[in-house]
């Protein structure tokens, strides 16, 4: 499944690692020391760094996200219930 992260970036769900609360990054020199070994390496995507809420951490890229870790949680989260549901569309073809 696919999570809409904002902007215009939408990323598989399969590929996150960690979704971190923007807050952490001025008060953890962990975090801004890992944004910027990744910023050399031009693993960071960071359009809308200045109104980021949300940093995600894929297993590929870093993004920062104008929406909130609880928004991206619930997204996630609702990605893994639809793919619990039972698919009833055969039923309704013509």
């Amino acid at each position: 499944m696919f999570i809409h992260i904002g902007e215009e970036h939408v990323i598989q769900s399969k590929d996150v690692v960690a979704i971190i609360d923007c807050d952490l990054l001025t008060s953890s020199s962990i975090v801004d020391e890992m944004i910027m070994n990744q910023k050399r390496n031009q693993k960071v995507i960071d359009s809308s760094y200045d109104q980021a809420k949300s940093i995600v951490v894929t297993t590929e890229f870093i993004y920062f996200s104008t929406l909130s870790v609880t928004t991206l949680k619930k997204r996630s989260s609702l990605t893994s219930t639809l793919d619990k549901l039972e698919d009833f569309s055969d039923e309704y073809e013509e």
